[in-house]
């Protein structure tokens, strides 16, 4: 049997699974549905008005508690204290309270904040805001300053950044490069998990039905092995592509349709924050047309490739090893392990400092490095790095293949037996 036959048996057998037709077109259509989900909800708690009373027997906070849209202050201090607890936990979320007090300095350790459940903490940091600006208002005046004119004194700089080029640059340009470098690196290793399982799930399977004994009488181990992983790989870009292209509608027909709505009723101020946001709309796609697209699509498909069948060979000489998925349970960690590495280098270490040393070794070191150089790769990576790394990851694919087909060879016709690391290792010497 050649290997482009079982490239082929492998990927019609994926497509045609109900599960993959079903999931490759209901997943867009449920990311969209969770979003819009996730939208109303945020606009719900918008609308919701909170209630807080007040009891404020020294006078000192209760005109800097302010009324808005989503807070509502009401004064209960001309009641007894008790009473106005009592009142504040039926129809109140909260009370804020401030004992008699000699001097406005003491606001920083008495007042108090009493509710039943756990307070909101955007809210709490906003009072504790409003107490610290009473509180440096106060000790001013008694230095002799006068506020007013210190808040005027305020600067509010702006630093314009360029290269040494000339060409202007925005600091959004940054979070762009940040958004795309950790998507895609993100990306790569969901596909690895999802579709590396499903290679290893391949394995199991036939193992178990004792198909593959009639198999292997016709083909090598190594080719059908090899002809998992790429068949496997076709189905899963093909399940990529049609997600691509259907969020792509999506997105275009919501935003239309969205942006419709927006325009009909809009007035005076609405007109201004549409023309900053299609400023700013225009300034993020300035900013995308000068990364470098093509070298991070061309990476993107390489790393892609690379990380993609490096790691599901270990997952075939895993499916190859053990007679069930829950066997495989203590053979996952150790590659799991260097995929969450991977994510929490990039997002804690690439992008403060990406051309940095951990950042570029951990680039290069070949389990990391699919997920690690893409997130560098838009905020510029010298070629000869991207080349060298791009070296050591297909390198080291190759020797991992090799020592997982040796994995393979044997541990698909064992049977009946749970194999441990050390008898693992003795495959390898076969």
């Amino acid at each position: 049997m050649s290997l482009s036959l079982i490239i082929k048996r492998e990927f019609t057998a994926k497509v045609r699974n109900k599960s993959f037709i079903v999931m490759t077109f209901l997943s867009p259509l449920l990311f969209v549905a969770m979003g819009g989900l996730v939208a109303y909800l945020s606009s719900v708690n918008k609308d919701e008005v909170t209630k807080i009373a007040i009891y404020d027997q020294s006078g000192f906070l209760k005109d800097d508690l302010k009324s808005d849209d989503h807070i509502q202050y009401n004064d209960l201090t001309a009641l007894p204290f008790e009473a106005a607890k009592k009142e504040a936990t039926k129809d109140y979320v909260g009370l804020v309270y401030v004992p008699k007090l000699t001097d406005t300095v003491q606001l920083q350790s008495k007042v108090q904040y009493i509710s039943n459940e756990s307070p909101n903490v955007e809210f709490v940091s906003g009072l504790e805001r409003i107490i610290n600006d009473k509180v440096t208002k106060a000790n001013l005046k008694r230095l002799h300053f006068d506020y007013d004119k210190i808040e005027k004194a305020k600067a509010d700089t702006a630093v314009k950044l360029s290269k040494f080029s000339g060409e202007e640059t925005t600091k959004g340009a940054t979070w762009l490069r940040i958004g795309i470098g950790g998507g895609s690196g993100y990306l790569i290793m969901m596909f690895i998990i999802i579709y590396g399982n499903m290679v290893m799930r391949s394995v199991i399977e036939e193992k178990t039905n004792r198909i593959i004994e009639i198999i292997i009488s016709s083909v090598k181990p190594f080719r059908l092995m090899m002809g998992k992983i790429v068949g496997t790989s076709l189905a899963g870009l093909l399940q990529f592509f049609i997600w691509a292209v259907l969020g792509t509608v999506l997105l275009i027909v919501l935003t239309s349709v969205f942006g419709m709505e927006m325009g009909g009723g809009a007035g005076m101020a609405q007109q201004q924050a549409a023309q900053v946001s299609q400023s700013d709309a225009a300034l993020i796609f300035a900013e995308l047309l000068k990364l470098p697209l093509f070298t991070m699509f061309i990476s993107f498909i390489v790393f892609f490739i690379g990380g993609f069948y490096l790691y599901s060979s270990l997952y075939a000489a895993i499916g190859a090893a053990v007679d069930s998925e829950t066997d495989s349970q203590q053979f996952l960690l150790p590659i799991i392990m260097p995929l969450m590495l991977g994510v929490y280098v990039g997002f804690f270490t690439v992008m403060s400092d990406p051309n940095g040393t951990v950042a570029t070794v951990f680039s290069m070191i070949p389990l990391t490095s699919p997920i690690v150089m893409l997130m560098r790769i838009p905020f510029g990576v010298p070629l000869w790095q991207v080349l060298l790394s791009v070296g050591i990851l297909f390198a080291t694919f190759f020797l991992v293949v090799w020592f997982a087909a040796k994995i393979y060879r044997i541990g698909i016709l064992m049977y009946g037996k749970k194999p441990t690391y050390k008898e693992i290792f003795k495959w390898l010497k076969y």
